[in-house]
This record gives C-alpha cells, sequence and structure tokens, in this order.
C-alpha cells in the first residue's frame, strides 16, 4: 500500500508545479506587457520633445496657445470704487452700495433673546428650606433624643413616688377607718 500512497502524492506535487508555472507565466505576461506599454510613453514623450526642439518653443507656451486658441474670455470690468473720466467707462461702473437696515434685524434678535420670568415658574418657596435653623435642629437631634429619654424616666420615677406616698397615706386612711370602724361595732 505504500506504493499506490506515495505515486499520489508525486501527483499531487507535479500537478502544484505545473500550477505555480502556469501563474508564473501569467505573471511574466502582465509585466511584460506593462513594461512595452511604459515603452511606448517613452517613445512619444521623446518624439513631443524632438518637435519642440525643432519649432524652438518650449512645449509649456504650446499648451498656453492652444487654450488661449480654445476660450477667449473676457471679463466684464465692474468698477466699484474708480471713478472714471471716460464715458464707455462710467457706463461700467457699479451704483454705490445701500447698507441694509440693521435696526429691524436687531429688534427681532433683543425680542427673541429677552428671557421669560423665571420666577412664575419655579417656586421659591421649593427652593428655600421652611426653617433658617433646620440644620441645627437635625445637628441637636440627637442630644435631644437622649435628654428627652432622661426626662421621661425622671417623670415616671417622680409619678410613682407621689403614688407610693398616695398608698401610704391611702392606706393609713383605710386602716384608721378599720379601725374606727370596728370601735363603733
Amino acid at each position: 500500500m505504500a506504493a499506490p500512497s506515495g505515486g499520489a502524492k508525486e501527483e499531487e506535487e507535479e500537478e502544484e508545479a505545473m500550477a505555480a508555472a502556469v501563474g508564473e507565466e501569467a505573471e511574466l505576461g502582465r509585466l511584460e506587457e506593462e513594461a512595452r506599454k511604459r515603452q511606448e510613453r517613452l517613445r512619444a514623450l521623446r518624439q513631443r520633445a524632438l518637435q519642440n526642439k525643432s519649432s524652438g518653443e518650449p512645449e509649456s507656451k504650446q499648451f498656453r496657445r492652444d487654450d488661449e486658441e480654445e476660450t477667449v474670455r473676457h471679463k466684464e470690468i465692474k468698477l466699484r470704487n474708480y471713478d472714471p473720466e471716460d464715458e464707455e467707462l462710467k457706463k461700467r461702473k457699479v451704483p454705490p452700495a445701500k447698507p441694509a437696515s440693521v435696526e429691524d434685524v436687531v429688534k427681532e434678535q433683543l425680542e427673541a433673546a429677552k428671557p421669560e420670568p423665571i420666577i412664575d415658574e419655579v417656586d421659591l418657596a421649593n427652593l428655600a428650606p421652611r426653617k433658617p435653623d433646620w440644620d441645627l435642629k437635625r445637628d441637636v437631634a440627637k442630644k435631644l433624643e437622649k435628654l428627652d429619654k432622661r426626662t421621661q424616666r425622671a417623670i415616671a420615677e417622680l409619678i410613682r413616688e407621689r403614688l407610693k406616698g398616695q398608698e401610704e397615706e391611702l392606706a393609713s386612711a383605710v386602716g384608721s377607718a378599720k379601725q374606727d370602724g370596728s370601735d363603733s361595732d
């Protein structure tokens, strides 16, 4: 089996070599064609240079002459600042330009730029704090909570003491009432 597989590899290599050779020939054909085109352009440039030397004028002047023959245009003269003395030139003078009225444009821009009253839209009471010392109250609030707890405890203790005092008085009054009631019996 080694022989057939080796033969297949050789065939593939030959095919690849043939494809590369065809690609190289195509590449060479394209390069040769480009070289021929370049040579033709160089020959044309040489012939033009020889014709220019025989006529004695540079190439740039020949082109200018061709351009002048094709397009002969004259721009009409407009005289804005020059005050000519010749009658024909006075006809070409442009009348002085009058500046446009800027007042209307400026008024429109000023009216457009006027800001609408913002006070109507924004309520200042919502922006400002309701009480000016709110930040002080916020800072003291924790300390006040502790003091409130202590105050409530002290009040509760005083109430208890009074109740105990009243209970003792009540107990003594009840006790004395019992004694008074037992004496009367």
